[in-house]
């Protein structure tokens, strides 16, 4: 990190991971390109899990090649007087790996849906007897996490 001033513990960054309200997956795409996407993401120990459907250009990304990076932004706050940002961000490296167990897949969609619509809860259940065969979860592996933070 070019600006040592503003790095973040570890614990921090994951404090970032598990607050953002959504996170940017890059990949390598098949034909050499860099691809992006945003994610509704929750961690559940040193993994971070999302959803997304069974095939896409996201799913041919994470097969050609499964290292993938995580950007994580927290609070920001423009300033007024200054031609700057106040900011928290994570970044994190790790792999992409299919969930392919259903009790797996299944905490990992209860922790999205409890992070992201908690209120909706009552309707779980019935969403996963209805979506759980044609859902895909991932979770990537937390290798490596670097915070950064800017702070009057």
């Amino acid at each position: 990190m070019r600006r040592k001033d503003r790095q973040m513990p570890k614990e921090w960054a994951i404090n970032i991971a598990d607050k953002c309200e959504w996170a940017t997956l890059a990949m390598t795409a098949p034909d050499g390109y860099p691809y992006c996407v945003p994610l509704s993401i929750a961690r559940m120990e040193n993994f971070l899990y999302f959803h997304c459907a069974k095939s896409g250009k996201k799913i041919d990304c994470l097969k050609f090649n499964p290292n993938v990076c995580i950007s994580c932004v927290g609070d920001t706050k423009r300033l007024d007087d200054e031609f700057s940002t106040l900011y928290e961000s994570a970044i994190i490296f790790g792999k992409a790996e299919e969930v392919t167990n259903d009790d797996e897949k299944i905490c990992a969609l209860r922790a999205i849906s409890l992070r992201h619509t908690p209120n909706n809860m009552s309707h779980f259940d019935e969403a996963i007897k209805r979506s759980l065969a044609i859902t895909s979860v991932w979770k990537v592996s937390i290798d490596y996490i670097d915070g950064k933070s800017k702070h009057r």
